[in-house]
Order: C-alpha cells, then structure tokens, then sequence
C-alpha cells in the first residue's frame, strides 16, 4: 500500500476563464490513476491545498509528521513546483521511508501537462528506489538536497 500526500500545486489547479485565474481543486490523483489504469492501492490524504510559495514551515512540519508517522515505507507527495526541493530537504533523514515528491508545471487538468508522465516517473521511484527522499521531475530521479528548479528553461536538474 501506498501513502500519498496531495498539498496542492500546479499539479490540481483550476483555470477560471470568466476571471482569469487559478485556484486549486480537487487531488486529480484518483482521476489520472483511473485513466490510465493504475491498480496499486493506495491511502490517499489532502493535506493542503496551497500553492508551494505559500506554504510554511508549520506546513512542512505536518508533512514531516505525516511521512514519519505514516505505517506505510512508500510515500509519494504531490507539492508545487517552486518549493518542493525545500519540502524535500525538510524530509532528509526519516529512516525507512521512500519517499518521492512530484508536482507538475502546468495542470493535469490541461489537455497538454507533465503531470500524467510525473507521476508515472514518481510511482516507479517509489517503486524501485531504496529508502530515501526523491523528486520526480523533468524525466529523472533527483536526491533531495542535490537539485534544484531551473526556472528560466523550465525543468529541474541536478546541483553540482
């Protein structure tokens, strides 16, 4: 069984054509796993529905208290791009626990998104990697605390 974490993020944002702006809905997880035919079962928790620049460090503290109480060794968060190498460093050092954070640059209810193909990166990190905190992003496996988001090309890599 898995553990997954939803924060928010670009991952489940709405786009409202009548004002022009985002608002975060819904975990589209559930949705996504469905179309796509994902049958690993799965605990699925909302914590928060914040986009990442807003988050705090009482916000990371819940996400630290959840992984490391969490009866489950997989975890896999979705959090929103900008600070999710923070929240990552924040989790360093949970023992036993793999845990993998992913998020998206444009909504996975967009007709064009990254989201479906992180998250299919980030269920088989969690998968295969051992114990340890990961970002799925940009088509690799980054360590936590040796990547960062690379804004101006839009993808993440890896620092040093």
């Amino acid at each position: 069984m898995i553990k997954i974490l939803t924060t928010g993020g670009t991952i489940d944002k709405i786009y409202f054509d009548a004002t022009s702006e985002y608002e975060i809905g819904d975990p589209t997880i559930p949705h996504i796993f469905k179309e796509v035919g994902v049958h690993a079962e799965y605990d699925l928790e909302s914590l928060m529905r914040k986009d990442s620049l807003e988050l705090t460090d009482a916000d990371r503290a819940l996400i630290h208290e959840r992984c490391e109480n969490s009866r489950y060794d997989q975890i896999l968060i979705t959090h929103g791009t900008d600070t999710m190498c923070e929240t990552a460093e924040h989790l360093m050092g949970l023992e036993n626990k793999t845990i993998v954070i992913t998020g998206a640059l444009s909504p996975a209810r967009f007709r064009v998104t990254d989201a479906v193909f992180n998250l299919g990166l980030a269920m088989g990190a969690l998968q295969s990697m051992p114990p340890g905190v990961y970002i799925a992003m940009s088509g690799e496996i980054f360590t936590a605390g040796n990547v960062r988001k690379n804004r101006e090309a839009g993808r993440f890599e890896k620092v040093n």
